[in-house]
This record gives C-alpha cells, sequence and structure tokens, in this order.
C-alpha cells in the first residue's frame, strides 16, 4: 500500500482495534448499560469500514497480497462488529459478548496484515500499530464513555477514572514506539519528498516522528489535567475530563497520522 489513503487506513484499522479491545477486555461490560455498547460498537463498525476503504484505495498491486489479506481482515471485522450487534439488538448478550472478543483477536490479525504492508521491519511496525490501537483507544472510548456519564448519571467514577489511567499508560507506550521508529528516514519516506528532505537538516520522516512525538507529549500532558480533574467530586468534573478528551482526540489522531508517515513506502 502506497500514498496517504495508506496512512488514513493504519490509522482507522488501529483505533478501531483499540476501541473494541477496551471495550470487551475490561470490565465494562458489567459496568454501564447495553446502550454504550451500541454507541461505541458503531463506532469501531465505521472505523473498520473506513480502514478496509482507504485500504482497498492504497493497494498497490506489484506489492503483493499483504494489503488484500489487511482490507479482507478489516472488512471482518467490521461484519463481526455489525453480528454483535445485531445479536444484542435481539437480547442474545451472552452470544454477543462471545463474538465481540472474538473480534478483538480478529482485530489484532488485522493490524499484523498491515503491519506487513510497511517499509520497515515488520516487528516493529506490528509493535507501533499495536502501540497506536492502545493509544487511540484509550482515547476514544474514554471521550465515548465521558458522554455517556450524560445519559447514566448514575454511574460511578470508576470506568471513567480507569480510561483515565488507561490514557496514561497508552501515553508512555506510544511514546516508546515512536522513539523505537528513530527519527531518521526510510528510503520511501524520503522518496515522498522529491529529493529526500525538507531541509538540509530535517527529512520527511524525521519531521514527521518530531511533530508525532510532540502530539503525544501533548496529550500526556492533557491526560494528566483529566486525572486532576476527575479528583473533583461534583458531577460538572466529568463534564470537564470529557472536554479535555476531546482535546486528546485531536492531539492523538495528529500523532498518529505524522507517526504513520514513515509508514509510506
Amino acid at each position: 500500500m502506497s500514498g496517504p489513503a495508506a496512512v488514513m487506513a493504519f490509522v482507522l484499522a488501529e483505533t478501531a482495534a483499540g476501541g473494541a479491545a477496551f471495550l470487551f477486555l475490561t470490565p465494562l461490560w458489567g459496568e454501564v448499560r447495553r446502550g454504550f455498547f451500541y454507541l461505541t460498537g458503531a463506532v469501531v463498525l465505521v472505523l473498520a469500514a473506513g480502514a478496509a476503504g482507504s485500504a482497498g484505495a492504497a493497494l498497490d498491486p506489484a506489492a503483493g497480497a499483504g494489503g488484500r489479506l489487511a482490507l479482507v481482515l478489516a472488512l471482518a471485522l467490521a461484519g463481526a462488529t455489525l453480528a454483535w450487534l445485531v445479536l444484542m439488538m435481539f437480547k442474545l448478550r451472552a452470544v454477543a459478548r462471545v463474538l465481540g472478543v472474538a473480534s478483538v483477536a480478529l482485530a489484532v490479525a488485522m493490524l499484523l496484515a498491515f503491519a506487513r504492508t510497511a517499509d520497515e521491519s515488520g516487528a516493529l511496525a506490528a509493535f507501533q500499530l499495536l502501540a497506536g490501537a492502545v493509544f487511540t483507544g484509550a482515547v476514544l472510548d474514554g471521550l465515548l464513555l465521558g458522554h455517556w456519564y450524560l445519559t447514566d448519571r448514575k454511574l460511578p467514577r470508576g470506568p471513567i477514572n480507569r480510561m483515565a489511567w488507561a490514557l496514561i499508560g497508552s501515553v508512555a507506550i506510544e511514546a516508546a514506539a515512536v522513539l523505537a521508529g528513530g527519527f531518521g528516514g526510510f528510503g520511501g519516506a524520503s522518496a515522498a519528498s522529491g529529493n529526500g528532505s525538507l531541509s538540509p537538516i530535517f527529512t520527511v520522516a524525521g519531521v514527521s516522528s518530531w511533530i508525532a512525538i510532540g502530539m503525544v507529549g501533548t496529550t500526556g500532558l492533557i491526560a494528566a489535567f483529566i486525572k486532576l480533574t476527575l479528583r473533583g467530586e461534583r458531577p460538572s468534573a466529568v463534564q470537564s475530563a470529557t472536554g479535555f478528551f476531546y482535546l486528546a482526540v485531536i492531539t492523538a489522531f495528529t500523532a498518529e497520522l505524522a507517526a504513520k508517515v514513515r509508514f509510506l513506502p
């Protein structure tokens, strides 16, 4: 895969994977009402479908079958998400939960398939995509959970506090992933600039890495503000924390888009 569509496919895929993982691999199932799963599941469905569409636009016929496999798995994740949503509508919650957990494994397989299309080592690309999934998934589910408190006024603070800690932890993982990628340019990323650099000092990939680490750091600062805000006892504290999650969405997605420029072949 190549071009801006490939970058978008990577970011959408890891966000869908992270959103599904936090939804089904944390205690949310027994804490929030069914409507939250409808809301988050619908967002994951759109993200997975968007990843498939972007992957299709970025396919390079000369690059082998890796991109096609990633596309198929993204579609499969969208299909599995739609299936468990339908099962929940028919009140088959136990079966829906099993399928939802299975969709997380499918999401991981999708990310590994996307990693095979990157213009760097497969292991490093897989680590960066999985780290990105944790990072963007924490932001996405945290934002949606913050909004859910407006619907369920009796929901205790436990879930939103846990998502705040998850975001803080994900910032550390994402920072490690960006740093592991380095600040030099791979051949493909350098070629994207025509002569291999934006200036005599910085390559395209190098600049994007600096942007990524800056945005990750900013997201970490926002995560600290979220945690401090949630120390307040008034209901407005959750609303304020949700506002900070909005900022985190902007900085986290900017970080991921910049980081995935290095994946361009």
